[in-house]
């Protein structure tokens, strides 16, 4: 079922009531697993955002460090060099999307926050710098919060689970008790189950296949599958192969209730997931 879905961000600013998000991904990286590369400056950065919003992107995601499994860390420095101007492009241009930034570092969040970015998607609960806590609290944007079993460099090693949508729940509650208390509105806050970060397939699909689960939370679901290796695992398919894979399991999903999809290709999400609303 496709409920209208709210989600309050930076400034106190509403977005919805609508029945679904969509999240355009913008790389400015060398090395993401999909299309690192493929924007490696200001311009072009910018110019994909202006695309993906063309297309109907109410998000536009920012990322300027590669989290998938085996990266390397991109300095504080570096990554504030690749993504602030992009930022910055994008919020000069008045797309009528609202701007994400993927950081997990403190002060790549204020710095882009400042800039006029309006959600920090955050792949670490904040847990690998502690310190964006405070910056969650001081600008109060809208945060996603996603679960990591370790970080991009060891977390596929072996990860383990005793049930891992039970787990990941765990974790929810706990990282959530602890935003509330520091003062961060729950309202500012949706849930990514981490696709792909500490899990193997089976773990992956259950999640999937379990999504609903999670809404005892209470609070709206964010997913990111897009052309991810799941899809390898599962019908072995290379990268450039996976977009029908992602778009039956993001038609599925919003079925289920999950509102908000952070994807590569947002014209044929917006399709899937127009369908999906008038189906359901």
């Amino acid at each position: 079922m496709m409920n209208d879905t709210t989600w309050t961000v930076k400034g106190g600013k509403v977005l919805g009531p609508a029945p679904f998000f969509i999240a355009g991904i913008v790389n400015v990286t060398p090395d993401s697993f999909y299309d690192g590369g493929t924007h490696p400056d200001t311009e072009s950065g910018v110019a994909h955002g202006l695309e993906l919003a063309r297309q109907g992107a109410h998000i536009l995601d920012v990322g300027g460090e590669s989290t998938r499994p085996y990266s390397d860390a991109v300095d504080e420095a570096e990554e504030l060099r690749r993504v602030l101007p992009v930022v910055e492009g994008l919020v000069k241009a008045r797309t009528g999307s609202v701007i994400s930034v993927d950081t997990y570092k403190a002060k790549v969040a204020a710095r882009c926050l400042e800039a006029g970015a309006d959600i920090i998607n955050d792949v670490s609960g904040f847990s690998f710098e502690p310190e964006l806590l405070d910056v969650l609290v001081e600008y109060k944007p809208g945060y996603v919060l996603m679960h990591s079993l370790g970080r991009p460099e060891d977390m596929q090693d072996e990860p383990r689970y005793e049930d891992v949508v039970s787990d990941i729940m765990a974790f929810f509650e706990e990282r959530l008790t602890v935003l509330e208390n520091a003062g961060l509105p729950l309202d500012r806050v949706v849930l990514d189950p981490g696709i792909g970060f500490g899990k193997k397939l089976e773990h992956n699909l259950t999640i999937l296949r379990e999504i609903e689960r999670f809404n005892e939370l209470g609070l709206p679901l964010y997913m990111g599958l897009s052309n991810k290796s799941l899809w390898q695992g599962l019908l072995g398919l290379e990268v450039g192969q996976r977009r029908n894979a992602t778009q039956a399991a993001t038609a599925l999903l919003a079925a289920k209730g999950v509102p908000i999809h952070r994807v590569h290709e947002v014209e044929l999400t917006r399709q899937t997931l127009t369908i999906a609303r008038e189906l359901a």
